[in-house]
């Protein structure tokens, strides 16, 4: 019986787990929360049920992001829904939109 070789992680994968990590370190921080980062499921919602965060949140959230990453995070982008429901697809954006 062979055994067959496991996909290696690519670089990409690999750098956006550490930018996922590296988020959730600023969430916990940032809005003091009682957990440690590594308990973020990184696909559950991050506002309301999931994290549980409010609108203010959001808002705290997406100003330290703002001057961590250089990117600028619009209250009034109809895209919000999507780019805050959950921490990868934060994460996904903020790499997209540092990246320019």
């Amino acid at each position: 019986m062979s055994e067959q070789a496991l996909p290696q992680p690519t670089r990409t994968h690999l750098d956006s787990l550490a930018l996922e990590r590296e988020i959730a370190c600023l969430i916990v921080q940032g809005l003091n929360l009682p957990i440690v980062a590594e308990q973020i499921d990184p696909e559950a919602p991050l506002y309301g049920e999931g994290l549980g965060l409010d609108s203010i949140d959001i808002l705290e959230i997406a100003l330290i992001v703002s001057k961590q990453y250089g990117i600028v995070l619009r209250a009034d982008n109809q895209e919000n829904e999507r780019i805050f429901r959950s921490l990868r697809h934060f994460a996904q954006y903020v790499a997209i939109q540092r990246s320019k």
